[in-house]
């Protein structure tokens, strides 16, 4: 079994085993106390919403981000959630019958072979894509997919650059259950995505969250072709 093959495996084990009391549990994800629920939030304004846009959400889970994109696109907006474990769709089908939704679509797919609906309007990933072997992939193949204009935002974890000793153990325990851990800390996937985003779209942004444990990085496709978008373009800024 390939290394690839390997992470995906135990991907699904894990969250298998997570997705009954998921939305419970990650209340308390990563650390209690920790902002997820602000962050997510401010993820998915990121992505400059109107009414009838159409949304992908890789990695979409249990569906905790629904309500916050149907309140920007309305009953004419379109969403399709993609996630690779199939306890996970479960729950977000349970999310979707419960509050009535009509224009949510479930997809059980790995997000590397996922085929993009065309002139998506906005796509977005939360606390997963770093977890892929093939995230910078996953960036390139969405982008193509859409339209001009349209967003790719992902907010996820990393560890902390030149922080105290204390906080890189933090950014180091975000991650521990769900893969190796130093597998990722030497594959830094943050900035294989960061990379990725830079070179397909047109004005990445980079913020660093939660004094570096975590980051928000957002672009959208313009009207340049990837070879005419500047090398190094890219606002960054630290908040925590």
């Amino acid at each position: 079994m390939s290394q690839i093959d390997s992470t995906r495996e135990h991907l699904i084990e894990t969250y298998r085993k997570k997705a009954k009391h998921y939305d419970i549990s990650s209340r308390l994800y990563p650390v209690p106390g920790y902002p997820q629920r602000a962050q997510r939030i401010r993820a998915t304004q990121a992505l400059g919403l109107r009414p009838g846009d159409t949304v992908v959400e890789i990695a979409c889970g249990t569906g905790l981000n629904f309500s916050l994109i149907e309140q920007a696109i309305g009953p004419d907006g379109r969403i399709v959630g993609v996630d690779l474990t199939d306890a996970m769709l479960a729950q977000a089908q349970h999310r979707i019958d419960t509050n009535g939704w009509s224009n949510v679509s479930l997809v059980q797919a790995d997000a590397a072979e996922f085929d993009f609906p065309t002139e998506v309007d906005a796509i977005l990933s939360t606390y997963a894509l770093s977890h892929l072997p093939e995230c910078g992939d996953v960036i390139a193949h969405g982008t193509a997919a859409l339209s001009r204009g349209g967003r790719w935002v992902v907010l996820d974890l990393k560890v902390p650059d030149k922080a105290p000793r204390r906080l890189t153990q933090l950014g180091i325990a975000l991650v521990r259950p769900f893969g190796s851990i130093d597998e990722w800390i030497g594959r830094r996937p943050w900035e294989e995505i960061r990379a990725a985003m830079r070179d397909t779209l047109a004005d990445l942004s980079w913020t660093e969250l939660s004094y570096g444990t975590a980051f928000l990085a957002a672009g959208s496709r313009g009207s340049r072709t990837v070879d005419e978008t500047p090398q190094g373009s890219g606002q960054v800024a630290e908040q925590p």
